[in-house]
């Protein structure tokens, strides 16, 4: 079993981050390890993806149904591929930031999953919590691709967790 919960505060609305969780298909030009995307199917409330995943030696693609509950929530159900299970969250409450000037929304994240091959699960196991913070971190840095850096809340190094 391999688990990861971040919060942050972060100086966007929940629609934008919302927005950019759920465009899977762009996951490729921004996320580490994210070798390829595929979105079969889309509606306003659900998506169906393939995604690909690489690392090392390791290639790996597995398929997702993913609720979307637009602003507050991308819940992923695993469907097929190499885990045992995989359980991924992404929760969005809007927040004023410090000061009361810009909108902000705090982001709740969670992952867990168990790959099938020991093998994997261990290659994981290894690097797994610098690899979800670098993968949180690319989120940000995309939203700062493309929505800027509002106002002077967002530290040039980044944004404290919660």
């Amino acid at each position: 079993m391999t688990r990861f919960t971040e919060t942050r505060l972060l100086p966007y609305t929940a629609e934008q981050l919302f927005d950019l969780v759920a465009d899977v298909g762009k996951y490729p030009e921004f996320l580490p390890w994210c070798a390829a995307s595929l979105v079969r199917a889309r509606t306003d409330a659900e998506l169906v993806a393939d995604l690909t995943i690489g690392f090392g030696p390791f290639r790996e693609s597995f398929t997702s149904r993913v609720a979307l509950d637009r602003p507050r929530l991308i819940q992923v159900r695993y469907e097929n591929g190499p885990f045992k299970y995989l359980n991924n969250r992404w929760g969005f409450t809007p927040k004023p930031m410090p000061g009361g000037t810009t909108q902000g929304c705090v982001v709740q994240f969670f992952v867990d999953f168990e790959f099938r091959s020991k093998l994997l699960q261990s290659a994981i196991g290894v690097v797994f919590n610098e690899a979800q913070r670098r993968m949180i971190n690319a989120f940000l840095k995309r939203a700062r691709e493309i929505y800027g850096v509002p106002g002077s809340e967002l530290p040039a190094s980044g944004v404290p967790a919660l």
